[in-house]
């Protein structure tokens, strides 16, 4: 097998006009829920179980055979992303263990076929998503646990590598996309799972996936989630529990920051993918509104994820949090989405948004706001030329002036420290 990455001698990925409007429609909504489901839920000690137990893969798989969320609402659900200000979902239609969430005639080991629900909860939601307005997008795995013609990587568990044929398993993967798309029309594939076979020759083929999904519909939009910088065939670039340009969690350290594609950063609510119930780790309404506007501010998509339980609710602690980051987006979406990098650089106190005509500095840290009597004082570098200053909502005016130093000056009232976010409003004139 030739190495990863292996050049092969092809036509450069020129993506069509559909697929261009696919992106510009991508970035006009800056939140997306991501939602972690399968009969891992069932074990409620998240997505990985089944490698980090190292259980038996036909034992783990009996899980499937009481699997029965009567609590699923995909109607419910998709009011809840919508009221939160999403834009889009993507849901796990199939993640490492191999447990397919809608029918296909590629295996039985399906939601329909193995379990007693046997409902198409993936079609369902679909059909629900699209019905409130809001795009679906896919995560498929690149790789299979149970399978045994996936050839074993660094997780999972034991296989027998005779029976390993990654050829098989490459035409599998395409009839099962290929089933995806023409039953339920996504407008993006997030792949997962390149990462598995680092440290070894191992040649993907994922530019001849990447075409064959285009020559389906060239329209839909293809991100991975490699960890690595963007390659000829995607369409948008994903960070993992990271923001682009940062490494906080050690996944993106040798990703460029395209500055061409749309780009995406998914976090997790607390801190598991899957359902896991001892995990109450639930990050605040004002965390996650900070890591919304943090993200608009690098030109990038939060991607927030759910864990939904083996019964078919959401957890309530998600279902709070979304009534949280909806009651803020009912007032400051238009601070978010559709924005994009503001040529004002990051501050002590906080980032800034922009879009044509507009800069929104969002105070995230009011303590950090120096203070002059009963007045704060923001004091940045502005290479536009404003034409007005004042507050948002309110559109109180507020006064300003630029130095003699080309710095704008804004003089605000202090900013409430229980404040999750204070914007201030910048007009300028087009150059």
């Amino acid at each position: 097998m030739l190495l990863a990455g292996t050049a092969r001698a092809q036509a450069p990925y020129v993506p069509s006009e559909g697929n261009l409007q696919s992106r510009k429609e991508f970035s006009e909504h800056r939140l997306g829920i991501f939602l972690h489901w399968g009969i891992y839920s069932a074990y409620a000690q998240g997505e990985w179980y089944l490698s980090i137990s190292k259980l038996d893969p036909e034992t783990y798989s009996e899980a499937a055979a009481g699997f029965y969320p009567a609590r699923f609402d995909a109607e419910a659900w998709a009011r809840a992303f919508k009221e939160a200000g999403a834009g889009y979902v993507t849901m796990t239609s199939r993640h490492h263990d191999g447990f397919s969430m809608f029918k296909t005639a590629q295996t039985p080991f399906n939601i329909v076929d193995a379990t007693p629900f046997g409902r198409d909860v993936l079609g369902e939601l679909t059909k629900a998503v699209k019905g409130q307005g809001m795009r679906m997008h896919y995560y498929y795995s690149l790789i299979d646990w149970i399978r045994p013609d996936y050839p074993k990587g660094n997780s999972g568990v034991a296989k027998d590598p005779a029976k390993a044929d990654y050829n098989a398993y490459f035409e599998f993967e395409k009839r099962q996309i290929r089933e995806l798309m023409e039953q339920y029309h996504p407008q993006a594939l997030w792949f997962d799972g390149q990462w598995d076979q680092g440290g070894r020759p191992f040649d993907w083929r994922m530019r001849e996936l990447y075409d064959f999904i285009h020559g389906i519909d060239p329209d839909c939009m293809i991100g991975n989630n490699h960890h690595s910088a963007a390659v000829g065939g995607e369409d948008f670039q994903l960070f993992e529990k990271d923001l682009p340009g940062e490494n906080k969690a050690g996944f993106s350290g040798g990703a460029t920051v395209s500055d061409t594609l749309p780009l995406e950063a998914c976090e997790t609510m607390n801190n598991n993918w899957g359902y896991h119930v001892a995990d109450l780790n639930y990050k605040s309404v004002r965390e996650l509104v900070h890591l919304l506007v943090r993200g608009a501010s690098k030109g990038s998509n939060l991607l927030l994820n759910i864990g939904p339980q083996a019964n078919g609710a959401l957890p309530a602690p998600a279902l709070d949090r979304l009534r949280g980051l909806g009651a803020w987006m009912r007032t400051y979406a238009s601070t978010v989405d559709g924005c994009g990098i503001s040529p004002v650089p990051p501050q002590s106190w906080g980032v800034s948004t922009k879009r044509p005509g507009t800069v929104f500095l969002h105070i995230l840290e009011p303590a950090a706001v120096p203070v002059s009597g009963d007045k704060g004082i923001l004091v940045i570098p502005f290479q536009g030329k404003p034409t007005a200053v004042k507050s948002f909502p309110e559109g109180a005016p507020l006064k300003w002036k630029v130095d003699k130093d080309g710095f704008l000056c804004i003089t605000i009232p202090t900013p409430d420290p229980s404040a999750i976010d204070t914007v201030i409003e910048i007009a300028e004139a087009s150059l």
